[in-house]
């Protein structure tokens, strides 16, 4: 039998197969250059969708931080063009123009040409660096439909053309110049994007993270699609950081900690200010790459921050003898930190680098942390103190919840009719076929119970709006009923008990009604799902129910319609003669079978799925939309009146 796996070409594969052939060393295929990127350019920048289009800039973008670190280059400029071609120049050194002595040709071309060709592999060029080791700009060579490098060295301006990856000419020298630097212009290739449409807010929010984490360097963008721009200049490098994300929350102490050492060639640096809020927020780069699924220098840091915290708790009498150590989650509640390390070798795991894997950093970080941290807290005792007396709320309402969620566990094991009352369940057991509608209030859950296929599509209804846990801690948000009937209806658990694995339903559609109430209930309802189970919303579960507005009739015609816009151009294409409109104040005003045709029928309705593009993006959203000030959103919702309608996309 022959086993046919995602790895290697399986499409060849699986036709040698289907044809009959034999399968031998005839049949393997060897890729040539990097024609291996354009045939599965997911293997580089994760997908063909808008996160890996934003990826060709990011790559493009950190070969200029890459020189920024070396302390060459302190001004990068970043524009995209009305043709959705992007231009990326930078004043550093400029990519070499002479001859290779290996390969004979000329290193800028071996540099967008070959993969794993740059002077980040000796350390001679960079002693730390970022992008994709040697392979970001030729993949983004591979993955453009034109490319032109030009480079400011020696006096001269050199220029090479490429198409889809290919030399179309020489490099060739065009003027003089005074400057030095290097200018990437790419067009991203129609053939492999589902879209060019770059996000403006995608591309700022990475340009403004980078101009936190390189201290001191520029960084200009301009968008010619809407003549808007943006600069950043950071001096204060991650402290600037940690004030513009507390900027929407009161803050325990004015200025937030800082420190940075160096062990060993390794660079670490940290930058800490609480909050009076109950979320935390930890945020760590390695080479200034967001390592959002933590690893050794995330591992290093919380547990010096869990060791001096309690080690000066215990010394100066705020924990008595008969108290427990306080956990590192109790200490990190309302935290707000921002940790970088740069390293010369760093191994990440995964081709798009979310962890970080070197097992000497935790030791290193965990030292400089340590010795950080513990001057801050001598010489600032009260700080010290507030932060002692907020860990110890946190550790007794975390107990609390702790007993809640146990003592639901054992009425769970106890009662094999553990589910919900309210939950409608569906007949299909395979997770991957099943769909939850969260449903607003029992008139549309009772519609959406007979408009359901009862195969796969469960219903909860909920009744009313659920508790803000923006404002809550875990062991409040564990007695509130609502919440709890969503926990135990996806059976995944919550927070540190929470298991991707035991996820009921890989669709939980959050259904409301199409009005300022049912808009509310899916801000508090995605607030839950983002801060307490954002596994769900990393790996694609979570959904929002597109329900018509209007139903238009003119004789035995019906038009639905899902926006002002739309209801609109359909009045001016029927005409208004013999017309009659209902506007849809309820998802229970619609009978069954249109709820079903509308919203609900897979063939015919339409979804927003929910993803994750930027975590501290996100993180600022939920906090101006749900936390305690009023003046942020106020002016969040006068900017973006205008798009009401797509602020659940934003995550």
């Amino acid at each position: 039998m022959v086993k046919v796996t995602q790895n290697g070409d399986d499409e060849r594969l699986r036709s040698v197969i289907d044809a009959g052939l034999e399968y031998n060393e005839t049949t393997i295929e060897v890729l040539e250059g990097l024609e291996a990127v354009r045939r599965r350019p997911g293997m580089y920048i994760g997908s063909t969708g808008p996160a890996g289009l934003h990826h060709l800039i990011n790559e493009v973008v950190d070969n200029s931080i890459d020189e920024a670190l070396a302390g060459y280059c302190d001004l990068i400029q970043v524009t995209i063009h009305r043709d959705s071609s992007v231009t990326v120049v930078d004043n550093g050194r400029g990519i070499p123009v002479g001859i290779h002595p290996k390969l004979q040709r000329p290193a800028l071309e071996v540099v967008l040409t070959v993969l794993h060709a740059g002077a980040k592999f000796a350390h001679e060029g960079y002693k730390v660096s970022g992008g994709l080791h040697g392979v970001g700009v030729s993949v983004v060579n591979a993955l453009s439909e034109a490319l032109t490098a030009r480079v400011y060295l020696n006096g001269g301006i050199h220029v090479q053309k490429f198409r889809r990856g290919i030399p179309v000419t020489e490099v060739e020298r065009e003027g003089e110049t005074s400057r030095t630097g290097t200018e990437i212009t790419f067009m991203p290739d129609r053939e492999v994007f589902e879209t060019l449409d770059f996000r403006q807010e995608t591309v700022v929010g990475r340009l403004r993270e980078l101009a936190f984490l390189t201290r001191g360097v520029a960084i200009d963008f301009q968008d010619e699609r809407t003549g808007r721009g943006n600069y950043f200049r950071f001096n204060g490098g991650l402290v600037s950081f940690v004030r513009y994300l507390n900027r929407n929350r009161g803050s325990l102490h004015p200025e937030p900690i800082y420190h940075e050492g160096d062990r060993d060639g390794s660079e670490v640096e940290f930058a800490i200010q609480w909050t009076d809020g109950y979320v935390e927020n930890l945020h760590s780069f390695a080479n200034t790459i967001s390592t959002r699924e933590g690893g050794t220098h995330e591992s290093g840091f919380k547990s010096a921050l869990t060791r001096v915290v309690n080690d000066y708790a215990r010394r100066h009498g705020l924990l008595k003898d008969n108290q427990v150590n306080l956990s590192g989650e109790d200490i990190r509640e309302g935290m707000t930190a921002l940790l970088s390390v740069r390293v010369s070798d760093p191994q990440f795991e995964g081709q798009t680098k979310t962890r970080l894997g070197n097992s000497e950093l935790r030791g290193i970080v965990e030292s400089v942390v340590a010795e950080g941290l513990s001057n801050y807290l001598e010489e600032n005792p009260t700080t010290a103190r507030s932060l002692v007396d907020k860990g110890v709320k946190a550790s007794r309402a975390r107990e609390a919840a702790r007993k809640a969620r146990e003592l639901t566990r054992r009425k769970n094991a106890l009662d094999v009719t553990a589910l919900p009352g309210k939950l409608t369940d569906c007949s299909v057991r395979d997770p991957a076929m099943a769909e939850l509608f969260i449903v607003e209030g029992d008139s549309a859950g009772g519609s959406a119970k007979q408009a359901r296929d009862r195969r796969f599509q469960a219903v909860l209804p909920l009744g009313g709006k659920i508790l803000n846990v923006e404002k809550a801690r875990l062991d409040r948000i564990l007695n509130h009923n609502e919440i709890r009937f969503i926990i135990t209806a996806l059976g995944t658990g919550i927070a540190e008990d929470f298991d991707l694995e035991k996820a009921r339903y890989h669709k939980t559609i959050i259904m409301t009604d199409a009005d300022v109430d049912g808009a509310h209930i899916r801000t508090l309802l995605l607030t839950f799902f983002y801060r307490y189970m954002r596994p769900l919303v990393e790996a694609g579960y979570i959904y929002i129910a597109q329900p018509p507005l209007y139903l238009i009739r003119q004789g035995k015609r019906e038009y639905y319609c899902y926006s002002d816009a739309e209801r609109d151009r359909v009045f001016a294409e029927i005409g208004k003669k013999g017309v009659s409109m209902q506007r849809y104040k309820g998802l229970g005003e619609m009978n069954p079978d249109q709820l079903w045709e509308t919203t609900m029928n897979p063939e015919t309705r339409t979804l927003l799925q929910v993803t994750l593009e930027d975590v501290i993006e996100a993180d600022e959203i939920f906090t101006i939309l749900m936390g305690s000030r009023v003046e942020p959103r106020r002016e969040f919702i006068q900017d973006n009146a205008d798009a009401v309608r797509f602020l659940d996309t934003v995550v």
